[in-house]
């Protein structure tokens, strides 16, 4: 088809983005079932039952508030020690 064989030379930075796509695509995952984990398993007792944290259900503070603050710094490390800075130009 073609009369000369073409060679392409892979970009690095394809590499490290795919790599940053599935560190992000993990964190979301492990942040759903952070979630559903709380808000599911802590949440399925009868009301009478429920323990409370700073005035919240414990279901709903570990699941909403704890899952913001635990996964904000989750976050900030993941993109101060795992993503690189690169040029995209």
């Amino acid at each position: 088809m073609f009369k000369e064989e073409q060679h392409f030379e892979i970009d690095p930075r394809y590499k490290q983005a795919a790599r940053e796509a599935w560190i992000g695509i993990i964190v979301f995952f492990l942040n759903i079932a952070w979630w559903f984990a709380f808000a599911y398993g802590l949440g399925m007792r009868p009301p009478e039952e429920y323990s409370y944290v700073l005035g919240f259900p414990a279901w709903f503070f570990w699941s909403v508030i704890g899952s913001f603050v635990i996964f904000s710094i989750v976050i900030y490390l993941v993109v101060t020690l795992l993503y690189k800075d690169m040029p995209l130009d």
